[in-house]
């Protein structure tokens, strides 16, 4: 029963698989004809499309570089219909497929002949077409990098060739072979022919890298003007896609950073080239700013050239993305300096050559300030340092930032000649004293004095005839011969001290003279002038002629000696306004003072005119000796030109004994008194001091209960009120 219920169902399965699996088996190779017949079609589709390309291709290369990106275009087409599917074997298409590989290396090398032909003739047009091709092949990225890659190697190339040791010193090799491992270094006679040959390579390598970058700047500014017809991309998008940098940047940067390696391991391999690098910097540096200066100058040109040539809708379409996209020696970026990636490369050169440059600077200072030396270099000594500071800062003026690092090197110069110059001053008594002749201290100092004038106009001369000087530099010499200026008055302040202070202590023997006579019937005074006053003349011209006639910065005296004229008027008039008591003659004799003070003070300045306030003064006091109090206090000349403590100071001389002076009522003497007013110049403490003996006056005159003040009180108290009024 069982067998019987399983071989029914055995026979049921059969006749299943009978109905499902030959309908299945059918279906299978239905769709494996199917897909072959799909496939044939495909195939035959895509060989009829290679005859008809072919056949076009055929005519378009006939056509020359006329037709060359339509032949491209051909060929891309070409090249996706061979994608995925293996097309050898077919007899039909076998001469068609070698025809299309020939044609595809001829077009490209085609290409490649127009785009070296255009980069060199700065055609844009031809540059233009051959990227189409490129483009058209779907090679732009890669053909781009290669060009690229090219210029870069033959760079390299050249940069070594032109720091080949053993071709700069060929000449001298030819003559006298060297034995084997002898290093290549040029022949004692031969070093100048080294030079020469190394300059002029350097100058050719200048013009090198010039005419690559130059090639790479067209190529990079025609793929950011041209753009595919078809898809309208600019080319130069394909290029900097995927956030890369653009190809001048790129070629630039691979520049510099071969510059910069192949020139340290050259001169660290050659002393000769290290020599001739660190000894010759300026020239080097001229080389690479007169390359940078073309670099420039060609790109502006290429700019204006394609704004020329381009299109005004094309223009606006790019303009945003040129922005974007301007080369690199036009604008600076940020993060990137291409002047400063250039001369990387010079920096250990700029560092040895600005050392070699201290050095020459600080040897003939050394040279002529020996160890125990006690005299200032001679004039034919000083000469020498100038002519070295002229010559170095000549040499550098070929480069700003150069001039600015050697301009520091000569400021550090001039203060090393001026701490040997301070080192050689005397500091001892004998070279303030003003009693005898020039001591030799005294000599010394004038000498040294005299020296550093020289250094000083002849440097700002120097630096005055300098074409084009940057002013940093140009600050940089100042303000160290500035210091060379202060160092001069420092030197004669000792002596400038003296004779004022000899000055101050002759006029203030006026007092010891009689100023209380009365007018003689002549009505003119017995002597031209007092004691004191002829004792000052003889003084300051002694002074003049046996000390400041020996300096020869005439100017710089001056300016010291007016200052010392002006404190001599200052202290004339001071000392006269104290006078007490003063007579009609005293005041005759003491105007003829006022006239004979001009006079003496004459040989400290150019003109006695020129002392300013000072003059004023000297001239506006003598005719107020004669006036009577009340013109004295309604003097124009009040407070504007002498001031009001002096004028009142005067006025207590008019005074009866009672009414003490400032210095009398707090029992000082004349000189304490002048001291105290140079230690109070505020007039307001003046006033005070005097307004101090006017109040102790009114308490004396309310103690012995006089009846009245000094006619002349009500006019001083009158001047202090108006003095006082002025001041708030």
């Amino acid at each position: 029963m069982m067998q019987t219920r399983i071989g029914a169902l055995q026979s049921t399965v059969d006749r299943i698989r009978v109905k499902i699996v030959d309908p299945y088996n059918k279906i299978v190779s239905r769709t494996a004809q199917l897909a072959k017949l799909q496939a044939a079609c495909d195939l035959l589709r895509r060989i009829i499309r290679i005859l008809y390309l072919s056949k076009r291709l055929q005519g378009q290369l006939q056509g020359g570089s006329r037709e060359i990106t339509k032949a491209a275009q051909s060929l891309n087409e070409l090249d996706y219909l061979s994608q995925g599917i293996d097309l050898s074997g077919i007899e039909v298409i076998e001469n068609e497929l070698l025809f299309i590989a020939r044609a595809r290396l001829e077009v490209e090398n085609q290409a490649k002949r127009l785009l070296e032909q255009g980069v060199e003739t700065q055609n844009p047009t031809q540059v233009g077409t051959a990227l189409q091709v490129f483009h058209n092949l779907g090679t732009l990225k890669d053909t781009i990098a290669n060009v690229v890659d090219g210029y870069c190697t033959i760079l390299e190339e050249n940069i070594k060739n032109a720091l080949d040791i053993k071709v700069l010193t060929q000449p001298s090799q030819s003559i006298a072979r060297g034995g084997p491992g002898r290093a290549a270094m040029p022949t004692p006679g031969n070093t100048a022919a080294f030079r020469a040959a190394l300059w002029t390579n350097m100058e050719k390598l200048m013009d090198q890298i010039c005419a690559a970058c130059g090639q790479v700047q067209h190529l990079q500014k025609v793929l950011t003007k041209k753009r595919d017809p078809v898809s309208h991309v600019c080319f130069i998008e394909e290029i900097v896609k995927d956030r890369q940098s653009d190809i001048l940047y790129k070629f630039w940067t691979a520049v510099t950073q071969t510059l910069s390696s192949h020139f340290q391991s050259a001169t660290d391999s050659s002393m000769f080239l290290k020599q001739a690098f660190e000894g010759e910097y300026p020239k080097l540096l001229r080389l690479y700013n007169d390359l940078w200066k073309r670099l420039q100058q060609y790109s502006q040109n290429v700019q204006r050239n394609f704004n020329i040539s381009g299109t005004t809708d094309l223009f606006a379409e790019l303009q945003q993305m040129e922005e974007d996209t301007q080369d690199i020696f036009m604008q600076k970026n940020q993060d990137y300096d291409p002047e400063k990636a250039l001369k990387d490369s010079l920096q250990q050169y700029e560092a040895a050559y600005l050392s070699k440059s201290l050095s020459r600077l600080f040897d003939p200072i050394n040279l002529v300030f020996p160890p125990g030396g006690r005299n200032p270099p001679s004039s034919d000594e000083l000469d020498s340092i100038i002519k070295t500071i002229a010559s170095e800062l000549n040499v550098a003026a070929v480069d700003p930032d150069l001039s600015l690092a050697v301009a520091k090197n000569v400021a550090k110069t001039i203060q090393l000649y001026g701490v040997k110059s301070e080192q050689l001053l005397s500091t001892q008594g004998d070279a303030s004293q003003v009693i005898g002749p020039l001591t030799e201290g005294q000599r010394r100092n004038v000498a040294v004095v005299n020296s550093l004038y020289k250094l000083h106009q002849s440097v700002l001369k120097v630096i005055t005839n300098q074409s084009s000087f940057p002013a940093t530099a140009e600050q940089t010499v100042t303000t160290a011969l500035k210091a060379v200026h202060d160092l001069m008055g420092s030197a004669v302040q000792p002596l400038l001290n003296s004779v004022g202070d000899s000055v101050e202590a002759i006029i203030i023997t006026m007092h010891q003279e009689d100023f209380s006579g009365s007018l003689s019937s002549s009505g003119k005074p017995d002597v031209p002038c007092s004691l004191y006053m002829k004792e000052l003349q003889g003084f300051i011209a002694r002074v003049m002629s046996d000390y400041f006639r020996h300096f020869e910065c005439f100017d710089f005296v001056f300016d010291n000696t007016e200052a010392m004229a002006q404190r001599a008027i200052e202290l004339f008039i001071r000392n006269a306004s104290l006078i007490r008591p003063l007579g009609e003659g005293g005041k005759m004799r003491l105007a003829a003072d006022f006239a004979q003070m001009e006079l003496a003070v004459a040989p400290l300045c150019r003109r006695v005119s020129d002392l300013g306030k000072s003059y004023r003064q000297l001239r506006s006091f003598r005719p107020l000796l004669f006036q009577t109090s009340e013109h004295i206090a309604s003097s124009p000349a009040l407070g504007e030109v002498i001031p009001f403590s002096i004028i009142l100071q005067f006025l207590f001389t008019r005074a009866p004994p009672e009414l003490k002076s400032p210095f009398q009522r707090a029992e000082w003497s004349i000189a304490r008194y002048s001291q105290w007013l140079d230690d109070h110049p505020s007039e307001k403490d003046r006033l005070a001091l005097i307004r101090g003996a006017l109040e102790a006056y009114v308490q004396s005159v309310r103690m012995r209960e006089g009846k009245e003040f000094a006619p002349v009180y009500p006019i001083m108290v009158q001047l202090l009120q108006k003095a006082t009024s002025t001041l708030q």
